[in-house]
């Protein structure tokens, strides 16, 4: 995990409009959210494991299951992010046909693997675009 500084980190957004200013540059909401906090994810790159840059949020009025309009969400410190995934088929899996229709995924080699130097400068390139795109969007609520 790589932390990337950013103008955005503290801000307070209303969600609705910074994932509205983030899904046309490429992000999407992380599946792994609650009703507290979440993730906006964007993939660089998908060779030789996941890479990632991250920008993680908590939600500081409503929940992310109310209208968005009235949920507002602090940014934290975005940071790029790299799994890498084992190679070939899991020779330990030990649960039966009916859970394995369900659980056909491997543990990461490395949930926390080596981002390289050029996935580095597109994170920093990728902040830029979001700093710029989310300029005017910045909550009276900070």
């Amino acid at each position: 995990m790589i932390p990337l500084s950013s103008s955005i980190t503290g801000e307070v957004y209303a969600f609705s409009d910074i994932e509205q200013e983030l899904h046309p540059l490429g992000f999407r909401l992380s599946d792994n959210w609650d009703y507290e906090h979440g993730y906006f994810d964007y993939k660089i790159d998908s060779q030789d494991g996941y890479h990632f840059l991250r920008i993680p949020f908590s939600v500081t009025a409503g929940s992310l299951d109310s209208p968005y309009d009235s949920s507002l969400v602090r940014v934290e410190e975005p940071f790029l992010l790299a799994h890498i995934y084992q190679d070939g088929l899991d020779d330990h899996v030990r649960e039966g046909n009916f859970r394995a229709a369900f659980d056909q995924f491997q543990e990461p080699k490395d949930k926390d693997g080596h981002v390289p130097e050029r996935y580095v400068n597109i994170g920093r390139e990728l902040i830029e675009n979001v700093e710029q795109a989310l300029t005017s969007k910045r909550s009276e609520h900070n």
